[in-house]
């Protein structure tokens, strides 16, 4: 019976998590600060974080883990930086999920129309248009099971659910010369079903499916939450090949590409890569182990390989060793 009540009490958190997001949305006008939309968040028991000004990064130094609703460190984070940024956790953290339709490089409206038309996505309880001319939809969490953070690059379409973070209005992004809002265009009035993730996933990438490999006796021998959290302290310069070789890592013991992007991309998003240049790098690394088989070293990239645009070329470990 303790089991039962611990899982209904679970469930009715995260879904006042969600209420209550809803509730900031629906109350968002042009005209309130964001130190403020921070501080009711957290009053009412939402965790946030402060991002760059005019970007994405997290300011605090493990990122997303230490998102608070503690008043004090939220006046904190926006008393040291007044114009930084607003971020949550998604997924069981905040109550909240978000499927991210991007324009950059794909159009993801296709995508997410070809999915809408198959019923899968449901109507969210908040849509907030993005700078660079996305949108974010929000869903409730599932309070029962894990849902973590994804991406299709060539569909346009993340997913951000546990393991993950969005960034939140009204922060702005710096387009060009310009600051652009994130705004709330709209807010469901009633409740909202939850998103069935992996279903959308499947739909929009089914070369992500895949049967598993036999696991080893005693599981795989790799520490993947340990490669994701070098992954996550590399220095700028360092993030393209530090993710690429800890993905390589990945590959080389039998994980799919869906699960190294799983692992590795919230970590490399908080190292500071964009989503387009984690999936380029992550494929690069498969690319990379099918060709020239594992702990082995490839010959010279020539011009025009993905992973060389993304930072200057590096030659592909040896091994894993320093990850």
């Amino acid at each position: 019976m303790a089991e039962v009540r611990d899982a209904h009490a679970a469930k009715d958190v995260t879904a006042c998590r969600a209420s209550a997001v809803a509730a900031v949305f629906s109350r968002l006008d042009e005209g309130v600060p964001l130190p403020v939309v921070a501080r009711e968040l957290a009053r009412l028991g939402v965790p946030v974080f402060s991002c760059a000004p005019g970007g994405k990064r997290p300011i605090p130094r493990r990122g997303f883990h230490e998102a608070s609703v503690d008043a004090e460190q939220v006046e904190a984070w926006w008393r040291q930086r007044p114009t930084a940024n607003l971020a949550i956790p998604t997924g069981v953290a905040s109550g909240v999920v978000v499927v991210d339709v991007d324009v950059h490089g794909v159009n993801g409206y296709a995508a997410f129309g070809r999915a809408a038309h198959a019923g899968l996505l449901p109507e969210p309880f908040a849509v907030v248009s993005t700078p660079t001319g996305g949108r974010h939809l929000y869903f409730p969490a599932h309070a029962e099971r894990e849902q973590r953070s994804w991406q299709v690059g060539r569909a346009g379409i993340d997913f951000r659910g546990d393991g993950g973070y969005i960034i939140v209005p009204p922060s702005q992004r710096a387009v060009g010369s310009r600051r652009m809002l994130y705004r709330v265009e709209t807010v469901a009035s009633g409740p909202a079903v939850p998103l069935a993730a992996q279903r959308l996933r499947d739909f929009l990438d089914p070369r992500a499916m895949y049967v598993p490999a036999p696991v080893p006796l005693g599981g795989w021998p790799l520490d993947v939450a340990r490669l994701a959290s070098q992954v996550a302290r590399r220095p700028e310069g360092e993030r393209n090949l530090g993710l690429f070789k800890a993905a390589c890592r990945m590959a080389e013991h039998g994980h799919p590409p869906g699960e190294a992007l799983d692992a590795l991309g919230p970590a490399a998003g908080q190292a500071g890569l964009g989503e387009r240049e984690i999936t380029r790098t992550v494929g690069s690394a498969y690319r990379h182990v099918r060709t020239y088989g594992p702990r082995r070293r490839a010959p010279v990239r020539q011009a025009g390989d993905e992973f060389a645009r993304a930072e200057p070329p590096v030659a592909a470990p040896v091994s894993g060793r320093g990850l």
